[in-house]
């Protein structure tokens, strides 16, 4: 059994967690005499015995036999939560949006502030069931799937004539979601008690899907080597007419702020809406390559409805919160990808460095350098750094040793090999641009040898990609995740988030998963599990320390699983955030479904550690059913964590009263020794409104001390 990573989960009494009865006086003796760590909080218990919880093995197998989960935000018993926007809400010129995820914190003095807010995607059967008690108007939801289940719930809208009744009512439907994604910016003042609500502001403001469907003027703009691609006179692929214009973003997950103020909104999974693929010259699949899907449980392709074009979506964004007016721009020098997570590192006289990840099954770790050396952070023309640069992707040594590779057409092709794959026994294919160059997209590779002469007919990727000059460039970021495959970068194991510690000034990654599917797998000599698995599901933390140049070091920091497989007690680490004192604050995002013994997606505190001591962890927050907690961010005094609770709901909408199953679940005590477990879980959720038949709605919430005091407390 391992003990490399020491848990401390002190809270077994604390509310959000009944555990099996008349064992809280026991448990409070332990925690009296527990000889663990002292944490600035008190721990939020979780359905699975630890190490150091301060209980003995004999108390464990009564404690953990049976336990209850509740539908609710748990925080620690001296703190509290409170609501502070969920969907639904009036917002600027719309509506506060679905699926709040990334949240930025841009301070106005000691007590008021802007949030920029992410909403990242519909989840279809909670946002249906409750659109009409939420937003007070119809949505012919029903009526749609009815119309469209005779065709599968598929349809190339873009096909049908304009005065058709069916695509008035796709549009219908398509309008209220695209209203529910984008960003938002809310404004939020702080009370004399500490407690931050929102109070209205000229500043507030909103970028939906649509952002200049019905209003040109409103449309978001382009910059970098990708505007050569959007300008072309001619092209292979699908051309909006547009130009460097575009309407609307959506998918928008992660995030990050830059030191003058602005904030960088990450567009993740846009295939879903949009045709993801692109050919040789960079441009996009015709819109029938990602057609409208209208059914039960499912909504997707509303791109199509529009006619926008994939490869304008999948871009690094970005926004001034302090200025309702300006206007949104789309970075093309910092790539396209499936971008999760950014952070900024900017210091005076050198150049300007954001770190983004691609979140796939075998994406990537980018690094983009500005042409140019910055003056200095706080300057608001910084922006400027962002449209030249270098786009640079990240290939891992199994010695901890590191290189970034440049997206630049003189650049070998060089793809990581398949057998790497095969040798630990992983079924997985490689990824890369299509042999075809006649063709969009992908073509998947299983054999050393075809890659070889892949390598051969390809020898870099000017020979791979089309245009000159900045067309060609930009053809190549335009499809970056594919031309970084073509030049071997490492396959990682689904990059989530990117944080600089403000101590040493490394790179903290979360990488949330190193299994494998139909498309893409972790490089298994980098991302492996505590006994050496070739795929481990439960993802890590990687410390990276810039050496100099290209070149970095890097360690694992965290790992995710359960503490008696060696795992640090939560599963699939997320969004994350350091504090000024280094310590680093994880949300996790797992299914959560019958076989997942980690119960609902939590929120963990990891505390700095002495160079050569054990990692260890507590929990902070416990999530509602059905939803994850991300968007994780401190306000200026770190007296505040605001949190974005996310798909309330998910599976199964909202909850009726009494509905719960038991689940049967066997976790281990401290001695390694199995216990059978009965769990009793909620179907579906209510929050935030805690009433039985009442829909979920994902919501923001500022959790603080009841005293007022900083987070950790010290």
């Amino acid at each position: 059994m391992h003990r490399r990573s020491a848990l401390s989960l002190l809270g077994l009494g604390s509310a959000g967690l009944v555990l099996s009865q008349s064992t809280e006086e026991g448990v409070a003796s332990a925690l009296s005499t527990s000889t663990g760590p002292s944490w600035p909080f008190t721990p939020v218990a979780t359905p699975l015995p630890l190490d150091s919880d301060g209980l003995s093995t004999a108390e464990q197998r009564e404690v953990y036999r049976r336990v209850s989960i509740d539908d609710r935000l748990v925080v620690p018993e001296e703190f509290r939560a409170d609501l502070i926007a969920a969907w639904g809400d009036p917002l600027a010129n719309g509506r506060f949006g679905f699926n709040n995820d990334y949240l930025g914190f841009v301070a106005l003095g000691t007590d008021r502030a802007l949030l920029s807010v992410n909403f990242e995607y519909i989840s279809p059967r909670p946002w249906a069931d409750g659109f009409a008690d939420v937003i007070a108007a119809p949505l012919p939801w029903q009526g749609l799937v009815d119309a469209l289940a005779s065709r599968g719930g598929v349809i190339d809208a873009s096909a049908l004539e304009s005065d058709d009744p069916l695509l008035d009512l796709i549009r219908t439907v398509s309008d209220q979601a695209m209203a529910d994604l984008g960003i938002g910016v809310i404004h939020l003042r702080r009370s004399a008690q500490g407690v931050w609500t929102r109070h209205l502001d000229p500043r507030e403001r909103r970028i939906d899907g649509l952002a200049g469907w019905y209003k040109p003027e409103r449309c978001l703009q382009t910059t970098g080597p990708a505007q050569a691609v959007f300008s072309a006179s001619s092209r292979i692929g699908y051309d909006d007419g547009l130009g460097t214009a575009v309407i609307g973003t959506f998918a928008n997950c992660a995030g990050g702020m830059t030191p003058w103020g602005t904030v960088l909104s990450a567009e993740e999974n846009f295939q879903v809406q949009v045709p993801e693929a692109v050919y040789a010259d960079g441009s996009a699949q015709a819109l029938q390559a990602c057609p409208f899907e209208c059914r039960e449980g499912r909504l997707k392709g509303l791109g199509n409805v529009y006619g926008l074009a994939g490869n304008k979506y999948g871009w690094m964004v970005e926004i001034d919160p302090l200025d309702p007016h300006s206007t949104v721009l789309k970075h093309s020098a910092l790539g396209r990808f499936r971008h999760e997570a950014v952070a900024v590192r900017a210091v005076a006289g050198e150049y300007l460095q954001v770190y983004s990840g691609c979140d796939r099954r075998g994406g990537h770790l980018y690094r983009y350098v500005s042409a140019e050396r910055l003056s200095s952070p706080q300057d608001p023309s910084n922006s400027r750094l962002l449209e030249k640069g270098e786009l640079q992707v990240a290939r891992f040594s199994p010695d901890g040793s590191g290189e970034w590779l440049p997206l630049r057409p003189e650049t070998s092709v060089r793809p990581f090999l398949p057998s790497a794959y095969a040798a630990a026994g992983i079924d997985c294919p490689l990824a890369l641009p299509h042999c075809d160059r006649s063709q969009a997209g992908a073509e998947l590779f299983r054999d050393d040898e075809a890659v070889a002469a892949y390598a051969r007919l390809y020898p870099d990727l000017a020979s791979l990609y089309l245009g000159k000059g900045d067309a060609l460039q930009g053809a190549i970021l335009v499809d970056a995740h594919l031309a970084a495959s073509a030049i071997g970068a490492t396959p990682t194991a689904r990059p989530e988030d990117t944080e600089l510690d403000p101590i040493s000034g490394d790179l903290l990654v979360a990488f949330t998963s190193g299994t494998a599917d139909g498309q893409g797998g972790a490089d298994p000599a980098i991302f492996r599990g505590p006994d050496g698995q070739a795929t481990w599901s439960h993802g890590w933390v990687m410390r990276i320390s810039e050496v100099d140049g290209c070149r970095f070091r890097w360690r694992m920091a965290a790992t995710g699983g359960e503490p008696w497989c060696g795992g640090l007690g939560f599963s699939n680490p997320d969004n994350l955030a350091i504090d000024r004192g280094g310590n680093l604050w994880v949300v996790t995002d797992h299914v959560g479904q019958d076989a997942d013994v980690f119960g609902n997606n939590t929120c963990w505190f990891i505390p700095r550690a002495a160079k050569g001591s054990a990692e260890l962890a507590a929990c902070f927050a416990i999530a509602p059913m059905e939803s994850e907690l991300c968007g994780l961010s401190l306000d200026g005094q770190e007296r505040s964590l605001f949190l974005a609770v996310q798909h309330p709901g998910e599976r199964n909408g909202r909850r009726l009263q009494g509905a719960e199953v038991v689940q049967a679940h066997q976790v281990q005590d401290s001695d390694g020794q199995p216990i059978k477990q009965l769990r009793t879980v909620p179907l579906g959720s209510n929050w935030p409104a805690q009433a039985p038949a009442r829909p979920p709605r994902p919501g923001v919430v500022a959790v603080q001390r009841r005293d007022g005091q900083s987070l950790t407390g010290f």
